[in-house]
């Protein structure tokens, strides 16, 4: 080639390899400072889509590993709460063998039962107020509805439409003397006593407006009695507070004496026109509750009293058993797929008082018979926690399986993944060594390249 000074091919060719030196060190930097030898779509189309794949894959199934330990967290939260039930149940099968032996008597069996009553209240507690995240554990499902209780069958062994010498009302299902409707979402209810009574001892009726008990002895045309009364269910329940004498100067009968007539005469069709199967005298608040509780045992857990403001008198809160709700039913989805084979379904039963039916356990009585049948009532609790308990057991296990299979599928696709999409720190070091060498050559020809044209300056000498 001639001495020409229009085109410096020389230099063109320099300035193009150092271009592409250049470039070839900017990539090799981006891997180097990213850690990834796939940066876009360019740098690896297909290794780009198998790559993000792998990544779809690893990120579901890191979550799929969260979830199942979620389920163990979940069911271990249950087999906790099922693990106090076992312990009641167990205390309660001590409670039945002693009752049942014939060494105790009636008060004995009746201090043992008020024992027996708040071991099941907390059985059902229990029951009721489990849950895990919002979750309600132990309460079954209502449908398809997860954990919502109804009362259908304590409304209807409870609830009257007629209440017992109900001179006042106070709106639609207030009247006293009655029992209030049973709040279908909380299982509780309202027993307003009856206005304050009198009664005159003379004869065996027992009417709204005089109301007359046969007794015997001088002092019963001597004797008036006040008190109070509530109807539960077709039961008429009565509380004698007082009793005081017409003439003073002649006996008078006993609260106790006046609770025993009413109680012998065995009363029915009793106030307003209700129809009433039985009416029961009491001499206290509290064996009056106490006889509520256990004449419906199997609708009420328990009963409190306490002052309504808005009523102005006495009233008694009860609180009732739910109904029996089907098992819920817990899907934990433990893969990155939407088919069933990615998901682990268990079950856990409504275990509350009802559910493993204790509700309305009785163990006492003058004799033996009812705490001899609560000793197979509870064998038969205790087998259905057992089971609920191996079921859970037997899930945990299953999900700690799990969660190790879905902890070794990340490791090796996330291995595999790397060995697409990582740098390799070593190899790109030196290729980027290479480049940076050839990017220094490459300046320096230029700046020869540019030079070797002055040469013709030499021929204007």
């Amino acid at each position: 080639m001639g001495m020409i000074v229009k085109h410096n091919l020389t230099a063109m060719n320099s300035n193009r390899m150092l271009g592409l030196t250049t470039a070839s060190q900017a990539k090799a930097t981006e891997k180097l400072s990213s850690g990834y030898k796939i940066n876009r779509a360019a740098d690896d189309a297909a290794g780009l889509a198998i790559s993000e794949k792998m990544r779809k894959q690893i990120r579901g199934l890191t979550q799929a590993s969260l979830n199942a330990q979620d389920g163990i967290s979940a069911v271990q939260t249950a087999d906790g709460a099922l693990n106090e039930v076992h312990d009641m149940v167990q205390r309660l099968t001590e409670l039945a063998v002693k009752a049942a032996n014939g060494t105790l008597s009636e008060s004995d069996r009746d201090a043992v039962q008020n024992e027996v009553d708040q071991l099941v209240a907390e059985i059902d507690r229990v029951s009721t107020t489990t849950k895990f995240n919002e979750t309600y554990l132990l309460r079954g499902a209502n449908g398809s509805v997860s954990g919502s209780l109804t009362y259908t069958k304590a409304a209807a062994s409870l609830n009257v439409t007629t209440g017992f010498w109900q001179t006042n009302s106070y709106g639609a299902g207030n009247a006293k003397g009655k029992f209030i409707q049973t709040d279908p979402q909380t299982g509780t209810s309202r027993l307003v006593f009856g206005d304050s009574f009198k009664g005159v001892l003379a004869s065996d009726t027992f009417t709204n407006g005089t109301n007359k008990i046969k007794l015997t002895g001088a002092a019963a045309t001597n004797t008036n009695f006040s008190g109070r009364q509530i109807q539960v269910g077709n039961t008429v329940y009565v509380l004698v507070e007082s009793t005081s004498a017409k003439n003073t100067k002649a006996d008078k009968a006993s609260a106790s004496a006046v609770v025993k007539a009413i109680n012998d005469a065995k009363l029915t069709g009793i106030g307003n026109g209700a129809t009433t199967t039985a009416v029961k005298a009491f001499t206290s608040m509290d064996s009056m509750i106490s006889a509520i509780r256990r004449q419906h045992s199997s609708d009420i857990k328990s009963i409190t009293s306490y002052y309504d403001d808005v009523l102005g008198t006495i009233a008694l809160k009860c609180e009732a058993f739910a109904d029996l709700n089907d098992a819920i039913d817990v899907s934990l989805h433990v893969g990155t797929d939407s088919s069933n084979d990615n998901k682990i379904y268990m079950n856990i039963s409504q275990l509350s008082a009802r559910g493993l039916g204790l509700n309305g356990l009785m163990m006492n009585g003058d004799d033996d018979d009812a705490a001899t049948q609560a000793i197979d009532i509870i064998a038969d609790a205790l087998q259905k926690v057992s089971n609920q308990r191996a079921s859970l057991g037997a899930i945990q296990n299953r999900l700690e399986h799990t969660i190790a299979n879905l902890d070794n599928v990340v490791e090796n696709t996330t291995s595999a993944e790397a060995s697409i999409r990582d740098t390799d720190m070593a190899s790109q070091m030196v290729e980027y060594s290479n480049n940076q060498i050839l990017a220094q050559a490459g300046q320096a020809m230029l700046a020869q390249s540019n030079q070797a044209t002055q040469g013709v300056l030499s021929l204007l000498q």
